[in-house]
Order: C-alpha cells, then structure tokens, then sequence
C-alpha cells in the first residue's frame, strides 16, 4: 500500500480478517486452506457486522501463511463510513472479523472449520480472534 489518507475521506487499510491456528472466543479455529480461492468483488466491507452498514469495499482478500490478508477502502460517502474512517485514522479501532458459512468442519473444543463460504469481513470494536486486526492505516 502507497500514499497517505485517500481523497474524499476515504481511509485505506490492511490488516487479517483472520489468523490460521488460533482459537477465538467461539471455541473455532480456522484452518490454512479454509477459505480457498476467495474473491475480494464479492465480499462487502461492513461496519460492526451490520447487513444494512457497507461502508467500503475489498480491494483485495488473500489467504497468507498468517492468514486471511485484507486491504480495503472506507468511503466516507456515508454516516457510519465517516465514523469508521474517523476512528482508523485516530488508532481508535483496529478490530476485523468476518461472517462466514461453514462449508466443512470436524471436531469440537476447539471446533476445526476446514471450509468456508466467506460472506462479510467487518471493522469491529471487539473481534472474535483476539489477533484479527488491522496492522495499516493509510
């Protein structure tokens, strides 16, 4: 990632959705290969988790040795999109999470998701993964 704080209000940003191998507050773990050939078009940025708050879109979605790598784009078009862009440039928030449907899993305590359908990756006050954050703000 290039340049300072985009036109307009918008806020770049990188950071993993998820981190391979580590258990969350669920009781789940995500496994290396979970995600498989996602697309970043088809999944919206969304704020807290909420269906009706896109706030942004993924420019790119990338499973990395760590995990889930994000780079996305907050627009500043929107209430709660200035709010999120507000609160990653003052360091006040630097949560991610995502929603997903499992496609393949095994085991429980620690449930293993092996495959899944990724619909949503969010900025979060609190994620699930204690080390899903963002890692650059630009």
């Amino acid at each position: 990632m290039t340049g300072g704080v985009s036109s307009g209000g918008d806020v770049r940003f990188a950071g993993y959705a998820a981190v391979f191998d580590r258990v969350d507050r669920g009781g789940d773990v995500v496994r290396a290969g979970a995600f498989g050939a996602v697309a970043a078009g088809s999944v919206p940025l969304l704020w807290q988790h909420g269906p009706g708050a896109v706030i942004g879109s993924i420019e790119r979605l990338a499973e990395d040795a760590r995990g889930l790598r994000v780079i996305g784009r907050v627009s500043a078009r929107t209430a709660a999109g200035r709010e999120a862009a507000a609160a990653l440039r003052a360091g006040a928030l630097d949560g991610l999470s995502f929603g997903y449907r499992v496609r393949e899993a095994r085991g429980a305590g620690p449930r293993e998701l092996l495959a899944l359908e990724i619909v949503e990756v969010s900025l979060v006050t609190h994620p699930m993964q204690d080390r899903a954050r963002v890692v650059a703000v630009v």
